[in-house]
C-alpha cells in the first residue's frame, strides 16, 4: 500500500525543516514564506525493529521496510480558499493524501518571523481550519445544489442524501470539521465523491524547542486542549533535533545522540507510529532466502486482501496462508523447526492477519 501524508501548516511553522530531517530528499528551509512551491516528496522507510529479528533469522540475501511517503505542501494563508497565495494550488495537493500531518508552531524565537507577528498555536489551527473548512462548504453546496430538487421530487434515495448533506454544511458553517460530523457508513456515501479536506484524518504535530521535548509547554497544552474531542493524534517533536539526527550517518550515532537528550526514540518514528494508529494500519511479514519484507496492510483485513498486496493473483487464486507468529520464529529459530513445534498454523480466506504475522501464501491461477 502506497500511504500518503501531506505535511501542513501556515508559514515559517517548521514543516520544511521537519521534512528535511524526514527525507533524503532537501527542500529548502527559509525564513520566509513559500520557500517550498512546488510539493516535495520524500520516501520513508518504515523502521520496525522485527525486520532485524527475521533477518537474523533467515539471512537473506536483502530486506525491505515498507515505506511511507510524506509529502511537503506549500504554506497556506488567510485567503487561501478564495486563491489568496498558493491557495488553490495547496488544496489541490491536500486532496491526494490519505493523512494530514498539521505541523503548528509551539516554540518562540525573534529570529523566526511568525506569519501574524505572535505565536498563538489555537490562532494558528484555526487559520487553516477555516480556509479547509470554506473550501468544503462550497464543494458541499453545489452537490447540495444538484440532488436539491430530486430529493424535493420524493425520490428516498436523494432525499435522504439531500440530509446528510444539510449535515455537513451545517457543520461547516459553525467552523466544525467535516470528521467530526457523526454519520454511519450509509450516510457517509454521500460525501465520499468529494473528497473533504477536513474529513481526512490528522495529526497535529506540536513542533517545540529543545528544553520543552520531554515535558512540552503551554503551547503544546493549548493544543492538546483544542484537539481532544477530534479523534487525531498529537505528537510533540522538536524539528530542529529531527535535523540534526538526519545528518548522522549511522545507526549508533543516532541512538548516542538521542540518549544524550534522553529520548527512546526519534520524532519520525512517534510521527509514523501515530500515522499508523490513526489510519487503523498493521504490518505483517514474508520472509525467504530472497527478501525479508514488510507489507502495510489495514488492521481487520483477511488472508486474502493481504495477499492482494503482494500481487493480485495471489488474491485471485488463494488457496491459503501459512502463518508463523514472530514470537515462536525468535523461539524456534527456523521455519522447520517451528513447524516441526506445531507453531505453524494452516489458515483459509477467513483468516484475519495480525500485527507481526509472518506469512507465506499458496495460491493457483
Amino acid at each position: 500500500m502506497a500511504l500518503k501524508c501531506g505535511i501542513v501548516g501556515l508559514p515559517n511553522v517548521g514543516k520544511s525543516t521537519l521534512f528535511n530531517a524526514l527525507s533524503n530528499n532537501k527542500a529548502e528551509a527559509a525564513n520566509f514564506p513559500f520557500c517550498t512551491i512546488e510539493p516535495n516528496v520524500g520516501v520513508i522507510s518504515v523502521p520496525d525493529e522485527r525486520l532485524n529479528i527475521l533477518s537474523d533469522l533467515v539471512h537473506p540475501q536483502k530486506v525491505i521496510p515498507t515505506s511511507f511517503e510524506f509529502v511537503d505542501i506549500a504554506g497556506l494563508v488567510k485567503g487561501a480558499s478564495k486563491g489568496e497565495g498558493l491557495g488553490n494550488q495547496f488544496l489541490a495537493n491536500i486532496r491526494e493524501v490519505d493523512a494530514i500531518a498539521h505541523v503548528v508552531r509551539c516554540f518562540e524565537n525573534d529570529n523566526i518571523i511568525h506569519v501574524d507577528g505572535k505565536v498563538d498555536p489555537v490562532a494558528d489551527k484555526e487559520i487553516i481550519d477555516a480556509e479547509l473548512q470554506l473550501k468544503d462548504l462550497e464543494s458541499v453546496e453545489k452537490k447540495i445544489a444538484k440532488v436539491e430538487r430530486t430529493a424535493k421530487s420524493g425520490d428516498p434515495k436523494a432525499k435522504k442524501e439531500y440530509q446528510t448533506l444539510q449535515m455537513f454544511q451545517q457543520a461547516l458553517q459553525y467552523g466544525k470539521n467535516a470528521r467530526t460530523v457523526k454519520t454511519d457508513a450509509e450516510e457517509r456515501k454521500a460525501i465520499e465523491d468529494l473528497q473533504l479536506l477536513t474529513d481526512k484524518p490528522v495529526i497535529y504535530v506540536a513542533n517545540v524547542d529543545e528544553n520543552s521535548i520531554h515535558t512540552g509547554n503551554q503551547f503544546v497544552n493549548k493544543l492538546a486542549n483544542l484537539t481532544k474531542d477530534e479523534g487525531a493524534e498529537l505528537v510533540v517533536v522538536c524539528a530542529a533535533i529531527e535535523a540534526q539526527i538526519a545528518e548522522l550517518e549511522t545507526r549508533e550515532d543516532r541512538d548516542a545522540f538521542l540518549a544524550e537528550y534522553g529520548l527512546k526514540e526519534s520524532g519520525l518514528h512517534k510521527l509514523i507510529r501515530a500515522a499508523y494508529h490513526l489510519l487503523n494500519l498493521i504490518t505483517y511479514f514474508t520472509a525467504g532466502e530472497k527478501e525479508v519484507r514488510a507489507w502495510t496492510i489495514h488492521r481487520g483485513w483477511k488472508a486474502p486482501q493481504a495477499a492482494g498486496v503482494i500481487h493480485s493473483d495471489f488474491e485471485k487464486g488463494f488457496i491459503r496462508a501459512e502463518v508463523i507468529k514472530i514470537a515462536d520464529y525468535q523461539k524456534y529459530k527456523t521455519e522447520v523447526a517451528t513447524r516441526e513445534a506445531g507453531k505453524l498454523a494452516v489458515e483459509g480466506k477467513d483468516y484475519v492477519v495480525e500485527d507481526g504475522d509472518v506469512m507465506h501464501f499458496r495460491f493457483n491461477v
